[in-house]
């Protein structure tokens, strides 16, 4: 079989010049094909560090008085979490899962535990229906206190 398409060009392009045909740069070749050449022969970033006495950075000792805040410097809570964050990394809510069900207890025909929380249109359910008979506001409040992970309106876990 010969090497040459029936339909008379190369679908691929035209070949690498020289022998081969992979298009990498040979020593001496001409530039255009493989990694750019650094003067004396070597990519930067690898072999042995330059010399001179320099260190190359990243390595040895860090420098005097960086990487640490200073003493008695306030610590910077994150902004999007300001009530830390759960096990799993998701942050805390600023609401309280032991208020939320307390109120969801005493006042949940009224849904005044799924106000506190943000969830309105629950809470309106919960109005309208005057707690679904009490049974919906028993069940929702005995939830909120005893479930895992009850969480607010945004997302956010409520805290313990």
């Amino acid at each position: 079989m010969s090497d040459q398409n029936p339909y008379g060009q190369n679908p691929y392009g035209d070949k690498p010049q020289g022998d081969n045909p992979y298009g990498e740069q040979q020593p001496g070749s001409q530039p255009g094909y493989g990694y750019p050449q650094q003067p004396g022969g070597q990519a930067p970033g690898y072999g042995y560090p330059p010399q001179g006495g320099g260190q190359a950075p990243g390595y040895g000792y860090p420098p005097q008085g960086g990487g640490y805040a200073p003493p008695g410097a306030a610590y910077a809570a994150d902004p999007s979490a300001p009530y830390g964050y759960d096990p799993y990394g998701r942050p805390y809510s600023d609401k309280s899962k032991v208020v939320a069900g307390v109120l969801q207890l005493f006042l949940g025909s009224f849904g005044v535990g799924r106000f506190y929380t943000g969830h309105t249109g629950m809470a309106l359910g919960q109005l309208f229906t005057c707690g679904g008979c009490g049974i919906w506001a028993l069940i929702d409040g005995i939830m909120l206190l005893a479930g895992d992970n009850p969480t607010d309106a945004q997302g956010r876990v409520l805290r313990g």
